[in-house]
């Protein structure tokens, strides 16, 4: 997975206890099994859902 050019580019994010909460207890191994995984996986997801991954709109 990656840009049109088949690279990725990486981001600190910091998430409240409560998500880290979910990731452990709910996502963990249905998602991903790292956390970059997991959270790359609901970006991805979300993004495709609201229509941002069309070939148009990219």
């Amino acid at each position: 997975m990656g840009d049109v050019n088949g690279q990725m580019r990486k981001a600190l994010v910091a998430l409240p206890d409560k998500v880290w909460e979910i990731l452990d207890g709910e996502l963990r191994g249905k998602m991903g099994e790292s956390y970059s995984e997991i959270i790359r996986s609901i970006v991805i997801a979300y993004l495709s859902e609201k229509g941002y991954m069309e070939r148009g709109r990219l």
